[in-house]
């Protein structure tokens, strides 16, 4: 059983290292993509300067991310009347009908995405591991990236510097 978890625990260390890798502690450009919302638009991710906004990395079959949430929401309706938004991206492998479910019967507030293809998840650092969270400033530059459920005292206080920022 030792093995295992050796093994296991290597194999995320791995995976952490290879993230690590594609990240810096500077504010980077978030990649180009296009989200495809639940109502068959579209949105670039170009049109996310001018607010602070969240994108989020999730699946309806990931437990953290269904417990995560009602947090996720709390944080959105806290922040979104002074300039912030949240744009939930669903896992390729997600089914589009679980999807429009829960978004339906937890009324997320705000903008749901399908990653059909799994371009968008790519293109944000190859997304595999949810959820993967990311905070884009004003001037549409990612400043942090969360592999699992964030701590929201600390993500709701960088939201908070981030709106101030001119």
């Amino acid at each position: 059983m030792k093995k295992a978890i050796l093994l296991t625990a290597g194999a995320l260390a791995l995976v952490v290292a290879a993230g690590a890798a594609w990240w810096s502690a500077k504010p980077v450009p978030a990649p180009e993509s296009t989200f495809v919302l639940l109502d068959g638009s579209s949105k670039s991710s170009a049109s996310l300067k001018g607010q602070v906004t969240l994108v989020n990395f999730w699946a309806t079959s990931c437990t953290t991310c269904v417990a995560e949430m009602p947090k996720v929401i709390a944080t959105y309706q806290k922040y979104h009347a002074k300039g912030f938004n949240t744009m939930a991206v669903a896992m390729s492998y997600d089914p589009p009908a679980y999807v429009v479910n829960f978004a339906q019967t937890r009324q997320l507030p705000f903008q749901v995405a399908i990653d059909n293809t799994g371009s968008v998840a790519k293109a944000w650092g190859d997304v595999q591991l949810t959820p993967t969270t990311y905070l884009v400033n004003k001037q549409g530059q990612i400043v942090k990236r969360y592999i699992g459920e964030p701590d929201f005292n600390e993500l709701q206080q960088l939201i908070e510097k981030l709106l101030i920022e001119t």
